[in-house]
């Protein structure tokens, strides 16, 4: 029900903000955040849990698969408001294994705009299909591959948006790190740390 979050916002006011109430309330004079997300949709990855950071530190754009496409308005406006804007210096891709869209990619899906979206990441899909029929592997070795290879074809998309691509000094050009997250151990795996892939 929805007042569940409505007591989990009493219970929130009652205990982190007024324990850290000077932090939310410098908060309201506006925004200098370190770190530019990129992550997935997915209900259960909160990249401020797993990477234990306060509301503030991360600009944060998810969508299903952490996908970065060429022609989405939306994240390329997200990625010049905090380059050019907020002067954010590292960008990071985070998939995660066990990822229902990584797993649709794999499988083919009929939901019109999912299918499309996913089409996005079949670069990553068609380079583990040609690595499983030199070296084959469970299902799971596959997706796991695949949520890899995925985050470093979303790197790739990213260094190559104009906006990102034809940076030049003295304009900031951002750092961008892969990333991926595991549920069984809460681990962040380290594809790509920032410098080329």
């Amino acid at each position: 029900m929805i007042q569940e979050l409505l007591d989990g916002n009493r219970r929130f006011r009652e205990s982190e903000f007024a324990t850290h109430r000077e932090h939310y309330q410098a908060l309201s004079q506006g925004q200098n955040p370190k770190f530019l997300w990129i992550g997935c949709s997915d209900s259960r990855v909160s990249e401020h849990v797993i990477t234990d950071t306060k509301p503030g530190t991360i600009f944060v754009h998810r969508n299903v698969a952490n996908i970065v496409s060429f022609n989405d308005v939306n994240i390329a406006a997200i990625i010049e408001y905090g380059v050019d804007h907020l002067k954010i210096p590292d960008i990071i891709v985070c998939g995660h294994y066990k990822c229902g869209g990584i797993a649709a990619m794999d499988e083919g899906v009929d939901s019109h705009y999912i299918a499309d979206w996913l089409l996005i990441g079949s670069g990553a899909k068609e380079k583990v299909d040609r690595m499983v029929l030199q070296n084959p592997m469970t299902r799971d070795e596959k997706l796991r591959l695949l949520v890899e290879e995925n985050v470093m074809l979303q790197i790739k998309h990213l260094r190559n948006l104009s906006l990102i691509k034809h940076r030049r000094p003295p304009a900031m050009i951002p750092r961008i790190h892969g990333w991926v997250y595991c549920f069984e151990s809460g681990e962040i795996k380290v594809l790509s740390d920032g410098g080329k892939p």
